[in-house]
């Protein structure tokens, strides 16, 4: 996996509170089985039409709004526990997603996939709607080590939380796989110690 330390980014806001888990992946498009192909569902129902026309005021076909970080309202990612809403969000670009407030589901499946989701206050995140309402090419920085975000047009900044493990798997592009066998030596130096004697 591609290492996460930090990034600089135009946004997509959608400044929607509550979107569940059948709002980012309707449940009609969970056949498949590998990861490829879920972000061209992502919000599929906001997205198109009952013809499959785009619908022009939904913001990801708003050619004004493009970058690998989604900026969202409070609650985000509530509902099932589906992993595919996961799944859409990396598929179709999105590195970052920003919230007040995520479901604990939602937020384990992210990080699970590499998608990372930065919690911030109700303040802050008004603060980014209202820096991108005046400006869409408006740019968030998140800076994984020292774990902040900053709107890059206001100078303001955040700290933000993050699970110890998870924070070292992002910066360094572990899965849990790669962690393990990242930590081989210290792992055949205990069962020496411990089981050879």
């Amino acid at each position: 996996m591609e290492k996460f330390t930090t990034l600089t980014s135009t946004i997509v806001p959608l400044p929607i509170e509550n979107v569940d888990t059948d709002q980012i992946i309707p449940a009609r498009f969970l056949k498949a089985t590998t990861k490829e192909g879920f972000g061209d569902n992502l919000f599929r129902d906001w997205r198109y039409d009952k013809d499959n026309r785009p619908i022009q005021s939904f913001v990801l076909n708003n050619p004004v709004y493009r970058g690998k970080i989604l900026v969202a309202g409070k609650n985000f990612g509530s509902g099932s526990s589906r992993e595919h809403a996961a799944w859409a969000i990396s598929d179709y670009g999105f590195k970052v997603v920003v919230s007040s407030f995520f479901a604990d589901i939602f937020r384990n499946n992210a990080m699970n996939n590499f998608v990372l989701p930065v919690m911030v206050t109700e303040k802050f995140l008004s603060a980014i709607f209202a820096s991108v309402n005046e400006d869409s090419k408006m740019t968030l920085t998140i800076d994984l080590k020292n774990q902040k975000i900053t709107n890059d047009a206001t100078g303001k900044f955040e700290t933000f939380t993050i699970n110890a493990y998870k924070k070292e798997c992002f910066l360094n592009g572990f899965d849990d796989i790669d962690y393990l066998l990242s930590k081989k030596d210290k792992i055949e130096e205990y069962e020496a110690l411990n089981f050879n004697s």
